[in-house]
């Protein structure tokens, strides 16, 4: 009898064991994520972990695979996309993702070693501006929320200097690869730089420019990703509510020293229920 009671024991143990097992298997979560900064989703692991939660980064070196992995399956989230590229990839791409949670802004500035704020540009002040579809677009848009210029009614965001409606100060552009904004400083009356672009100089957008983004910027919000299917699962959204802690804001203003803003929105603000 005790024989039997013994094996009996070692099997309960057995499942137990095993039981075990997949409540961790579970509770892990891979977040993917583009470059080799993992700054901040270090600091969301730890504090997930005393949740119970195992966050597994998986770091990726473009802004390509991070989505097709979601998609394929091979991670449980990502975080690394503004909403506009986000939206623009899975409509070209046709995947079925959605965001889950709003994160953080880098913000793009504009800078200038001549003027004090943008009221100061002066008629026929020259205005560095990155070439590239996206960039030019979110770049007239800051200057239209800058009161510089006013674009077309449904300006799409994608940049060119024929949807500039109204220029009462008849500013001109000289056009450029992103990377070279900062160096022209000197020769222009203010130059548009992308956050990274901008910190890579040496300049910081809260400090150095003379007008930057906010958390009005919505298109520009950066998001948590999943599988559509997913986007009610209780472990991630578990998740997001780590991340969106009050200690994780802190953090990431005193980490990145403005150059990234914790932007905490309600999904209703950039377009999601």
């Amino acid at each position: 009898m005790k024989k039997i009671v013994f094996i009996f024991s070692l099997l309960l143990a057995a499942v137990l064991i095993t039981a075990c097992s997949k409540s961790e298997a579970t509770s892990t979560v891979k977040v993917g994520i583009s470059g080799s900064d993992t700054t901040i989703w270090d600091y969301v692991a730890k504090k997930a972990k005393k949740e119970g939660i195992n966050v597994e980064i998986v770091r990726f070196s473009d802004y390509v695979q991070p989505n097709l992995a979601l998609a394929e399956g091979e991670i449980d989230a990502n975080s690394f996309q503004t909403i506009s590229y986000f939206e623009n990839f899975i409509k070209e791409h046709d995947l079925d993702l959605a965001p889950i949670a709003t994160t953080v802004i880098a913000p793009m500035g504009l800078y200038s070693e001549k003027h004090d704020s943008p009221e100061d540009i002066p008629d026929g002040g020259t205005i560095a501006l990155a070439k590239e579809t996206t960039n030019m677009g979110r770049g007239l848009l800051l200057l239209e929320d800058a009161g510089l210029i006013k674009l077309e009614k449904g300006f799409d965001g994608n940049g060119s200097l024929d949807k500039i409606a109204e220029n009462p100060k008849n500013l001109t552009f000289e056009l450029l690869v992103a990377g070279q904004t900062p160096r022209v400083l000197p020769d222009v009356d203010a130059s548009i730089i992308n956050n990274g672009i901008a910190v890579d100089a040496g300049l910081s957008p809260l400090e150095d420019s003379i007008y930057h983004e906010d958390e009005t910027a919505t298109p520009y919000v950066n998001i948590i990703a999943v599988q559509a299917k997913d986007k009610d699962d209780k472990l991630l959204n578990k998740l997001v509510k780590i991340y969106q802690s009050e200690d994780v804001a802190n953090f990431i203003k005193k980490e990145r020293k403005g150059n990234t803003i914790p932007t905490f929105l309600p999904l209703s603000e950039i377009g999601y229920k």
